[in-house]
Protein backbone atom coordinates (compact mmCIF):
# COMPACT_ATOMS: atom_id res chain seq x y z
CA UNK A 1 0.00 0.00 0.00
CA UNK A 2 1.16 3.52 -0.80
CA UNK A 3 -0.17 6.50 1.16
CA UNK A 4 0.63 9.30 -1.29
CA UNK A 5 0.66 12.64 0.52
CA UNK A 6 0.66 10.95 3.90
CA UNK A 7 1.03 14.15 5.92
CA UNK A 8 1.54 13.34 9.61
CA UNK A 9 0.54 9.71 9.06
CA UNK A 10 -3.09 9.59 10.14
CA UNK A 11 -3.74 6.48 8.03
CA UNK A 12 -0.48 4.66 8.75
CA UNK A 13 -1.52 2.51 11.72
CA UNK A 14 -4.83 1.40 10.15
CA UNK A 15 -2.94 0.73 6.90
CA UNK A 16 -0.42 -1.52 8.66
CA UNK A 17 -3.27 -3.45 10.25
CA UNK A 18 -4.94 -3.80 6.86
CA UNK A 19 -1.86 -5.14 5.05
CA UNK A 20 -0.82 -7.39 7.94
CA UNK A 21 2.68 -8.49 8.90
CA UNK A 22 3.49 -9.77 5.44
CA UNK A 23 2.43 -6.53 3.72
CA UNK A 24 4.24 -3.24 3.35
CA UNK A 25 3.09 0.37 3.66
CA UNK A 26 4.92 3.21 1.96
CA UNK A 27 4.26 6.69 3.34
CA UNK A 28 5.16 9.42 0.83
CA UNK A 29 5.11 13.16 1.34
CA UNK A 30 6.91 16.18 -0.08
CA UNK A 31 7.27 17.81 3.34
CA UNK A 32 10.34 16.73 5.33
CA UNK A 33 8.55 17.53 8.61
CA UNK A 34 5.70 15.17 7.68
CA UNK A 35 8.24 12.43 6.96
CA UNK A 36 9.92 13.09 10.33
CA UNK A 37 6.57 12.81 12.12
CA UNK A 38 5.77 9.53 10.35
CA UNK A 39 9.24 8.16 11.17
CA UNK A 40 8.60 9.02 14.81
CA UNK A 41 5.23 7.24 14.62
CA UNK A 42 6.96 4.20 13.10
CA UNK A 43 9.56 4.15 15.87
CA UNK A 44 7.10 4.79 18.72
CA UNK A 45 4.77 2.00 17.53
CA UNK A 46 7.54 -0.43 16.46
CA UNK A 47 6.12 -0.66 12.95
CA UNK A 48 8.39 -2.92 10.93
CA UNK A 49 6.38 -2.87 7.72
CA UNK A 50 6.37 0.89 7.00
CA UNK A 51 8.87 2.85 4.92
CA UNK A 52 8.91 6.57 4.22
CA UNK A 53 9.56 8.30 0.90
CA UNK A 54 10.19 12.03 0.60
CA UNK A 55 9.28 13.15 -2.92
CA UNK A 56 7.19 15.59 -4.92
CA UNK A 57 6.26 13.02 -7.56
CA UNK A 58 8.41 9.93 -8.17
CA UNK A 59 7.96 7.06 -5.73
CA UNK A 60 11.06 5.05 -6.63
CA UNK A 61 8.91 1.92 -6.42
CA UNK A 62 8.94 -0.82 -9.07
CA UNK A 63 6.32 -0.99 -11.83
CA UNK A 64 3.13 -2.90 -10.94
CA UNK A 65 4.16 -3.36 -7.30
CA UNK A 66 1.38 -1.71 -5.27
CA UNK A 67 -2.09 -3.11 -4.54
CA UNK A 68 -3.67 0.06 -3.15
CA UNK A 69 -2.79 3.74 -3.36
CA UNK A 70 -4.42 6.15 -0.93
CA UNK A 71 -4.69 9.67 -2.35
CA UNK A 72 -6.60 11.49 0.35
CA UNK A 73 -7.06 15.28 0.64
CA UNK A 74 -3.96 15.89 -1.45
CA UNK A 75 -4.95 16.15 -5.09
CA UNK A 76 -6.29 19.72 -4.95
CA UNK A 77 -2.84 20.97 -3.85
CA UNK A 78 -0.71 19.06 -6.35
CA UNK A 79 1.47 21.14 -8.68
CA UNK A 80 1.85 18.31 -11.22
CA UNK A 81 -1.37 16.27 -10.88
CA UNK A 82 -1.14 14.50 -14.26
CA UNK A 83 2.49 13.48 -13.68
CA UNK A 84 1.57 12.13 -10.26
CA UNK A 85 -1.42 10.19 -11.64
CA UNK A 86 0.93 8.70 -14.26
CA UNK A 87 3.36 7.67 -11.52
CA UNK A 88 0.57 6.12 -9.46
CA UNK A 89 -0.65 4.27 -12.54
CA UNK A 90 2.88 2.97 -13.14
CA UNK A 91 3.31 1.53 -9.62
CA UNK A 92 -0.20 0.07 -9.28
CA UNK A 93 -0.67 -3.58 -10.10
CA UNK A 94 -3.01 -4.27 -13.05
CA UNK A 95 -5.88 -4.99 -10.66
CA UNK A 96 -4.76 -2.35 -8.13
CA UNK A 97 -7.01 0.33 -6.67
CA UNK A 98 -6.52 4.07 -6.46
CA UNK A 99 -8.59 5.09 -3.44
CA UNK A 100 -9.31 8.80 -3.79
CA UNK A 101 -10.88 11.40 -1.56
CA UNK A 102 -10.57 15.18 -1.56
CA UNK A 103 -13.15 17.26 0.25
CA UNK A 104 -11.82 20.38 -1.50
CA UNK A 105 -13.15 19.13 -4.84
CA UNK A 106 -16.62 18.50 -6.24
CA UNK A 107 -17.68 15.14 -7.67
CA UNK A 108 -17.56 16.19 -11.34
CA UNK A 109 -14.12 17.77 -10.90
CA UNK A 110 -12.76 14.60 -9.27
CA UNK A 111 -14.10 12.36 -12.01
CA UNK A 112 -12.86 14.67 -14.76
CA UNK A 113 -9.36 15.22 -13.40
CA UNK A 114 -8.65 11.61 -12.44
CA UNK A 115 -9.99 10.09 -15.67
CA UNK A 116 -8.99 12.77 -18.22
CA UNK A 117 -5.73 11.06 -19.22
CA UNK A 118 -7.55 7.81 -19.99
CA UNK A 119 -5.39 5.81 -17.59
CA UNK A 120 -7.90 5.45 -14.73
CA UNK A 121 -11.56 4.48 -14.73
CA UNK A 122 -14.10 4.84 -11.95
CA UNK A 123 -14.88 1.50 -10.33
CA UNK A 124 -16.99 2.57 -7.37
CA UNK A 125 -18.17 5.68 -5.59
CA UNK A 126 -18.61 5.56 -1.82
CA UNK A 127 -19.86 8.24 0.56
CA UNK A 128 -16.48 9.98 0.80
CA UNK A 129 -14.16 7.97 -1.41
CA UNK A 130 -13.86 6.98 -5.02
CA UNK A 131 -12.19 3.78 -6.21
CA UNK A 132 -10.41 3.95 -9.53
CA UNK A 133 -8.82 1.12 -11.49
CA UNK A 134 -6.26 1.07 -14.27
CA UNK A 135 -7.31 1.10 -17.91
Amino acid sequence: MLDYGCGPGGYIIPATELVGESGKVFALDINPLAIQIVQSLISKNHLKNVATIQSDCQTGLPDNSIDIVLLYDTFHALVKPNEILSELHRVLKPDGILSFSDHHMKRDEILSKVTNQGIFKLLKRGKRTYSFGKY
